[in-house]
């Protein structure tokens, strides 16, 4: 069943295939509704929707080309990256036309001397870092998807990481975008100064989830490599314990690069994937990396293992060389692939409480997971409490995708009430539209359309997406759920 409604026949009108064809050339298009299947989801799997057209243009000029001749047609559209989001923010729900910027994958400017690096839109997320790393400089954002996921996707949904705890997310790494509006027109928002006066519209786009137009170029901050690192691995009997080592690591004065947090079903997943090390028996496990200038890191690390043994800490074992610390890392940055091993299926939820609410979410998730009698896992960036709760499910299981989706609506409605938020990082895109009453009044979210609509007066780029609509919330139909329409 197509969820595009009328506008599927008007998308695969040959003159329109045709003239998009001639803009992006014929190996730019997709319409065989076999190869459509491939872009029918993001991460977010619970929800599929094949659109009826793809295409993939090279350059800013042709997405602009492109979109003029959609707005002629008043066809919506839904930008697309690498497909890593995990909110349903690349569905194309009333857009039969889906624009991925992949074949965007330029390294246009690097300047050292000035800490920026242009990119285009499709350029994967560690292909930046990779490409200053000899000269010792780093892009700081860093989701554990960077090796597949692109800029503009991480632009679209304000991407984090583990480092983005001292370092900050993608909007504080953003200078500058080039931005196509839903009629064609290409603007200029930002540049590459880094103070600039009037009104933060980068910051409007970053975040946006594609609502506002397609980002096709960015101007990216990059930082220097810190000239030290010290990691370390704490080991817990339970993830009480550990998040209050985060809370008085923290509240300590010292601010860490990185602390991750793994509870005992996740490490158990990971370690019988990769064997890496980690104690299968713990009931949580941090990760604790410092970074800075070598010659007080050895203190800190010092300081840092003194307040996690405090805590509860069993162990706290340092990295002796830059290939333990490399095996620490993958084992946090694989931990999702492992949670296949664990389950047919996963959700993997995403919300925000302060950092000494950590307990108080966790113990509610334990709760949850009683409640619906379903498996939850814990891999989250504790040190900003970005919690990522793993809700496993079988899809052919009707009941089990209801019983997923219903608890990880109770997990967020408890990250609300404990004064957090719904997203950390991954977006709203359709996941999330009826929580949002949850954090923001009706006035709220009518002023978000008006500003949605000084960029998108139609609602032309990715509509339905973020902000609910009426009646725009439907119930599961397993095994696959029905998008809002």
């Amino acid at each position: 069943m197509s969820h595009n409604g009328t506008a599927q026949a008007a998308a695969l009108d040959p003159t329109l295939v045709a003239e998009l064809a001639a803009i992006v050339g014929s190996d730019g298009i997709v319409s065989r509704s076999a190869e459509l299947k491939v872009y029918e989801c993001d991460g977010w799997t619970i929800e599929k929707c094949s659109p009826d057209l793809l295409v993939m243009p090279r350059t800013t000029e042709q997405v602009s080309a492109v979109l003029r001749a959609l707005w002629r047609r008043e066809l919506a559209f839904v930008p697309r990256g690498a497909g890593t989001g995990l909110s349903g923010g690349a569905l194309p729900v009333k857009a039969p036309v889906m624009i991925c910027t992949s074949k965007m994958n330029r390294i246009l400017a690097i300047d050292l001397a000035n800490r920026r690096v242009e990119v285009e839109s499709g350029v994967v997320n560690l292909h930046v870092t990779n490409a200053v790393k000899r000269d010792r400089y780093l892009y700081a954002p860093d989701p554990s998807s960077q090796q597949a996921c692109t800029i503009g996707g991480n632009i679209a949904e304000n991407s984090g990481g583990p480092h983005t705890l001292k370092y900050g997310v993608t909007t504080n790494h953003v200078l500058g975008v080039t931005l196509v509006l839903a009629d064609g027109e290409i603007v200029e928002l930002g540049g590459p100064a880094e103070e600039r006066c009037g009104y933060d519209l980068v910051g409007a786009v970053v975040g946006a989830e594609g609502t506002a137009g397609i980002v096709t170029r960015a101007v990216l901050k990059i930082i220097r490599e810190p000239e030290g690192y010290r990691t370390l691995l704490a080991t817990f009997a339970d993830v009480e314990a550990a998040t209050h080592a985060v809370s008085a690591i923290m509240a300590s004065g010292i601010v860490p690069g990185a602390i991750e947090m793994m509870d005992q079903l996740i490490i158990r997943a990971v370690e019988d994937a990769f064997h890496v090390g980690l104690p299968a028996d713990a009931g949580a496990v941090l990760i604790i990396e410092l970074d800075g200038l070598g010659a007080g890191l050895d203190e800190l690390a010092s300081r840092a293992t003194s307040i996690a043994r405090r805590s509860g800490a069993s162990e706290v074992r340092l990295a002796r060389d830059e290939a333990e610390r490399a095996g620490l890392w993958k084992a946090r940055k694989r931990a999702f692939g492992a949670v296949g091993r664990l389950a047919p299926n996963y959700a993997t939820q995403d919300g925000v409480v302060p950092r000494t609410r950590l307990p108080d979410i966790l113990r509610a998730i334990q709760a949850i997971s009683r409640k619906y009698g379903v498996g939850i896992g814990n891999v989250f960036h504790a040190g900003d409490g970005n919690i990522h709760p793993i809700v496993l499910y079988d899809e052919r299981k009707p009941e089990e995708v209801r019983k997923a989706i219903a608890a990880g609506r109770e997990i967020l409605a408890a990250c609300v009430e404990m004064g957090g938020s719904l997203t950390g990082e991954h977006g709203i895109g359709v996941e999330k539209q009826g929580e949002m009453p949850l954090l923001f009044s009706p006035e709220d979210l009518i002023a978000m359309t008006e500003l949605r609509h000084v960029f998108d007066p139609l609602d032309r780029s990715n509509p339905n997406k973020v902000i609910p609509r009426p009646g725009s919330c439907v119930e599961v139909a397993a095994p696959h759920r029905q998008v809002p329409i």
